[in-house]
């Protein structure tokens, strides 16, 4: 029988991923970035927390979770919203987390955890490089060279991807998520109610319907960024505090208090599962 989740149970993993993912995404605008030379030292995200729920919880729940969060706390809470140019980070962040998700069948297998960890991160950061060279070969937006590389968007994006996925994919995704999911494999889930995940109950690893989902997803996130990018973005706002200090402030006490009152309804669930039992 596969681990299924009932609407409520897949409500709390979406919540609880977004509180705690967006939360991380807030604090990433705290901590600065450090350029040697062409390499650029910076955190990225923690896509480790989506990545980890994925893999015990329901892979599409925490896939949306994560990319509503980081909409919600670091761009609308921020005061920004850029319309249509938002869909395709959503996008592409649902789908490297639900396909890390769904390639793990049993979360004890420490291999396929950091082969789905690493794959997942690398799946969304090349998915934004192909549309940032979209950008450019289609003329909707300006190349700008790096000094130090060849003057080729295909050599400029691609350090940038093998620059994100070799400093943040590797000690901000894929070591914690190896770290997090044996660890909390089994202890977890019963907060939810739910049967840890095996190889016998999973939902299955990749299917032919699942990629052509993916590209599908993926076609539109490409066709809604060139739109944007191209000055047709419907709906782009910006507020006078966009970006201050007290907006970041308000934001990780809301994402903090959102992320606490669902772990509070996780605890208060398994208590009174444990008292039907008894």
């Amino acid at each position: 029988k596969k681990q299924t989740a009932t609407q409520s149970q897949k409500l709390m993993v979406f919540v609880l991923t977004m509180a705690l993912y967006g939360l991380a995404t807030l604090f990433t605008e705290l901590i600065p970035s450090f350029q040697a030379g062409l390499v650029e030292f910076s955190v990225e995200y923690f896509l480790f927390i989506p990545l980890t729920l994925a893999m015990l919880f329901d892979p599409m729940s925490a896939a949306l979770g994560a990319a509503t969060g980081e909409l919600v706390f670091s761009e609308i809470m921020l005061g920004q919203f850029g319309g249509l140019g938002e869909l395709e980070k959503f996008i592409t962040v649902t789908i490297g987390v639900y396909v890390a998700g769904r390639l793990v069948k049993d979360p004890r297998n420490y291999k396929m955890v950091g082969f789905a960890a690493i794959f997942g991160t690398a799946l969304q950061l090349f998915l934004g490089m192909v549309v940032d060279i979209c950008k450019v070969q289609f003329a909707v937006e300006d190349f700008e060279a790096v000094p130090g590389l060849p003057e080729s968007v295909f050599a400029t994006e691609g350090f940038a991807f093998l620059n994100d996925l070799l400093f943040s994919g590797i000690l901000f995704c894929l070591l914690p998520t190896l770290f997090l999911v044996p660890r909390l494999y089994g202890k977890i889930e019963p907060l939810l109610g739910m049967a840890p995940r095996t190889e016998k109950n999973s939902l299955g690893g990749v299917s032919l319907k699942m990629v052509v989902g993916c590209v599908i997803a993926f076609v539109c996130a490409a066709a809604a960024e060139l739109l944007a990018t191209s000055g047709l973005s419907l709906i782009d706002w910006e507020a006078d505090w966009a970006g201050s200090g007290t907006a970041l402030a308000i934001g990780l006490v809301i994402a903090a208090v959102v992320a606490i009152a669902a772990i509070l309804v996780l605890k208060a669930r398994s208590g009174k599962e444990q008292a039907k039992a008894e």
